[in-house]
């Protein structure tokens, strides 16, 4: 793991998701993947042992789902930033989005990496961003 780059956990149910964001990562100068979790159970062991430093996770997911695998892994990792990931539009977010820890949510379609790199400088502001 480089130092120098930002550690991150990609947390979907859907490998073409996470071969989009594998892509994305290691073209990126910035961030570096670290591990990849297909569920939010997986999630929450992997970031117990990887410790990244953000997590961009899915929403919607088979077992524990999205939000409370966020609420997990704050728990256990208060320093890492967890950012929320679906197709949802900002509007239509479950209650919970807002309240389980989470920095942000991207929309799937608009992950990009000058999307990353906001959410990894403004990671200090404290709530919730809908629309990152």
């Amino acid at each position: 793991m480089d130092p120098d780059r930002v550690a991150v956990l990609v947390v979907d149910d859907q490998e073409p998701f996470r071969g989009a964001a594998r892509s994305l990562l290691a073209r990126s100068a910035d961030f570096e993947l670290i591990g990849e979790a297909a569920s939010g159970e997986e999630a929450v062991t992997l970031a117990a042992g990887l410790r990244p430093a953000l997590v961009l996770m899915d929403i919607n997911m088979p077992g524990i789902g999205g939000i409370e695998a966020t609420r997990r892994v704050l728990e256990a990792h208060p320093e890492a930033v967890v950012v929320l990931c679906s197709t949802y539009s900002a509007s239509d977010l479950p209650l919970d989005a807002t309240t389980c820890g989470a920095r942000g949510y991207i929309d799937k379609a608009d992950f990009a990496p000058e999307v990353l790199t906001q959410v990894w400088v403004t990671r200090e502001q404290n709530g919730f961003a809908p629309d990152l």
